[in-house]
């Protein structure tokens, strides 16, 4: 049997990282291809940005753990040594140190359903659209109670899911009704994963007029 001279798998998360498979989707459409400036917002340890930072992409990010911060810190260093530290910052996505319409692009993803509460949650849907210029592109993943709702306490808020995390959980109409008041284009519907009655992510993809 011949063998690969490369290995897929090795060589994809070299040129892409752990990326969510649904932001790849969004690179594969165009979605980036005329948005250079963009901000993880909970970026973590800089998982879906390795290919931005080796492609020139001016990148910013914000999480609240410093080890997250500082491990994104040195992936930024590692592959855009020009780029400033500075552009990673330790901070609440529902306050961002960044003046408005700073980004064209706008990634949140598994972060929202971390809010403590629907009003941390406004704040943080409100401040990140603050910073995003106009014709710039949200993208979030987030826990919803779509297709779940049989089994849910309730359609929205923190709770309990029936894989045993806690989550802060939207609904659909939640969403709808976010994307009014922002006076946003729905890029795309709604797209939800259920895992087998357990929980339920939701890609919610937003353009600013």
């Amino acid at each position: 049997m011949a063998q690969l001279k490369v290995v897929p798998s090795t060589e994809l998360e070299a040129q892409f990282g752990a990326i969510d498979i649904y932001l790849f989707d969004q690179l594969l459409k165009g979605t980036f291809d005329q948005r250079p400036r963009i901000l993880d917002a909970g970026c973590g340890g800089g998982r879906n940005l390795p290919y931005f930072l080796a492609r020139g992409f001016e990148v910013f990010a914000i999480d609240t753990e410093p080890a997250a911060v500082s491990a994104m810190r040195s992936l930024m260093a590692r592959l855009a040594p020009t780029v400033s530290p500075d552009h990673v910052q330790l901070g609440d996505i529902d306050a961002l140190p960044w003046p408005d319409s700073h980004v064209e692009a706008v990634i949140c993803s598994a972060v929202l359903h971390f809010a403590r509460d629907e009003p941390h949650f406004n704040r943080m849907i409100a401040d990140m659209w603050r910073v995003l210029a106009p014709r710039g592109f949200l993208f979030a993943r987030l826990a919803s109670s779509i297709g779940l709702e049989h089994v849910l306490p309730a359609t929205s808020g923190w709770m309990r899911l029936p894989d045993r995390s806690e989550r802060f959980v939207v609904s659909e109409q939640m969403l709808l009704n976010w994307a009014k008041r922002l006076d946003a284009i729905q890029a795309e519907p709604l797209k939800t994963t259920i895992v087998q009655g357990q929980r339920a992510m939701t890609t919610w993809c937003l353009e600013k007029r």
